[in-house]
């Protein structure tokens, strides 16, 4: 009925035999590039939070200095995976990738540089998208920080950023499989625009109600 001879499992041993030492060699390859992987990827989060700590301490020399610094780490990641391409389109990646677009993006702004394109980034779409939709909490953090200090107008100028990020990645309309983790960056976008668009007019309904009361009563 089968045709098995009584060598099958001599010829199964040496098929396995050949096949699992040669996985086992490239597993132990890509084990060793996946180590090295999770470091770079730890020092471009890093980095890039400590850019943000420095833009929002304006200290903008220094956020420089650490952008630099964080390009030379992406070029080096990605030379490292440029033969695991399994590797390089993985979240571990795609965090770091993130936070370096975030960083970037927000210090670009803050210079009067507009945002990077991807095509200058060379990076995948979902990282690029991730990091502009987190962009949206920093840029209330500076929106924020400019309302503290009596500047509405460039507070104004914050929120209306804050709106073409979220109206522009809104716009997107494909599953979480291509976009990954966009539509919830999205959704938290609208939540900070709403709320720092009410305390914008707010605050500016007030400051017109001040300036009419000393009108009067002057």
């Amino acid at each position: 009925m089968y045709n098995i001879g009584r060598d099958i499992v001599s010829k199964i041993d040496k098929v396995l035999s050949e096949e699992i030492d040669a996985i086992d060699k490239e597993l132990s390859v890509k084990d060793e590039v996946r180590e090295k992987l999770i470091k770079i990827t730890r020092e471009i989060i890093r980095d890039s939070s400590n850019c943000v700590s420095s833009i929002h301490l304006g200290r903008i020399s220094e956020a420089k200095e650490i952008i630099e610094n964080i390009r030379l780490k992406v070029d080096e990641l990605k030379n490292l995976l440029k033969d695991h391409p399994d590797l390089y389109h993985s979240g571990t990646v795609y965090n770091a990738l993130s936070e370096y677009v975030e960083c970037l993006s927000l210090y670009s702004i803050l210079t009067g540089k507009s945002i990077p394109r991807l095509s200058d980034l060379d990076i995948p779409i979902p990282p690029y998208l991730q990091g502009l939709g987190d962009l949206v909490g920093e840029l209330r953090r500076i929106a924020l920080e400019l309302l503290r200090e009596d500047k509405v107008s460039e507070a104004q100028t914050i929120l209306d950023v804050m709106e073409t990020l979220y109206h522009r990645l809104r716009s997107l309309h494909y599953p979480d499989a291509l976009t990954p983790g966009l539509r919830h960056k999205v959704d938290v976008a609208r939540r900070l625009v709403e709320d720092t668009k009410a305390l914008i007019v707010d605050l500016a309904s007030r400051k017109k109600l001040e300036a009419m009361i000393k009108k009067y009563v002057a």
